[in-house]
């Protein structure tokens, strides 16, 4: 009589094949339904890895429908002690799941009148761009949640933001000549922790996240907790906000394009006088980003129109200073000088 079989012991979940681990990983149908809606250049694809809960959980889905297509790029601030640790642990998880990772180490300064954050932020964009294309990827993917998404709406509230500011974060973007894809916005940063937790799967918890100096993590421990005891399905509802906007924005950068057709570029003074005042404001703001990379504050605008309303004689002088440069009226135009 053939010896019965043995039992097939149980896999500890690091040892699991990808596949077989990320079985009900909430980051594998989100991920999937992101390739559906956007398709993007062909792999391989790059994934931002900084060793925290949501882009673990991606790593994890990547890897599952991906094999062998995925590179993680691992951005090494130094801006803490515990950074040398991330990187440990990111390479762990890596080599578990025969996914390459590269190291990026940036030093980011702070230009005048720029915060730490941001100058961090705009190097890690700079550097993920740069390693995708040299590894001949296509396409980075960030790991951020609803969560992330309604905390940027609220902030953008906050400070009074227009709509652009108001559609948060965008699910597929380019920067430094790289697109940028976020397939998680749509899930709660509690799924994919409680996933991780309930496969056994390690993850870094960022201490700095708990300093409340910052914004947006005192806004994560003290109004958002209280904000879902009022409203329960804030992180869908301000999703949907922020859609909104978005979608209004791009309605506004239409409009802008036509009428700067009309105008001409570098706008002339008397058919931009033709337009209402908020045509005007929505020509001027998308004149000076798009051509320029000059974004006036809400101050510098309400001005430039004023002088504008104000320009009816061949003599009158415009100048005012936006961003690191001036906008000027030269003849019967109107133009932007640098310094």
């Amino acid at each position: 009589m053939p010896a019965e079989p043995a039992a097939p012991q149980p896999l500890e979940p690091a040892a699991a094949p990808a596949f077989l681990q990320a079985q009900a990983n909430p980051a594998i149908p989100a991920l999937a339904a992101f390739v559906q809606q956007h398709p993007g250049p062909p792999r391989p694809w790059a994934l931002a890895y900084s060793g925290g809960a949501d882009s673990t959980a991606l790593l994890h889905a990547a890897a599952a429908l991906w094999p062998g297509q995925v590179v993680a790029l691992h951005v090494h601030h130094g801006l803490q002690a515990a950074a040398d640790d991330f990187a440990r642990q990111c390479e762990k998880v890596c080599a578990s799941l025969s996914i390459p990772l590269q190291l990026l180490r940036v030093q980011a300064r702070p230009e005048p009148g720029q915060s730490p954050e941001d100058a961090a932020r705009r190097a890690r964009y700079r550097a993920l761009a740069e390693a995708a294309q040299a590894q001949g990827c296509g396409l980075v993917l960030l790991g951020q949640h609803a969560d992330d998404q309604a905390e940027t709406v609220m902030l953008a509230l906050g400070r009074g933001a227009g709509l652009p500011g108001l559609a948060a974060m965008p699910e597929r973007f380019e920067r430094h000549g790289m697109l940028f894809g976020r397939p998680l916005l749509a899930l709660p940063g509690a799924a994919l922790r409680q996933w991780l937790i309930g496969q056994g799967l390690g993850f870094v918890d960022d201490p700095s996240n708990k300093d409340l100096r910052y914004s947006r993590n005192l806004l994560r421990e003290r109004l958002m907790p209280a904000l879902g005891e009022v409203l329960p399905h804030y992180r869908q509802t301000l999703a949907r906000s922020a859609r909104h906007a978005a979608q209004a924005q791009q309605l506004l950068e239409e409009v802008a394009a036509q009428d700067l057709e009309h105008t001409g570029c570098p706008p002339r003074l008397q058919a931009l006088q033709s337009l209402s005042s908020a045509r005007q404001a929505n020509l001027l703001r998308h004149w000076l980003a798009g051509t320029h990379g000059a974004r006036p504050s809400a101050a510098q605008l309400d001005e430039l129109l004023a002088q504008v309303a104000a320009c009816t004689t061949r003599g009158h002088r415009i100048e005012l200073k936006v961003a690191a440069g001036r906008v000027m009226r030269q003849g019967v135009q109107l133009v932007y000088a640098e310094g």
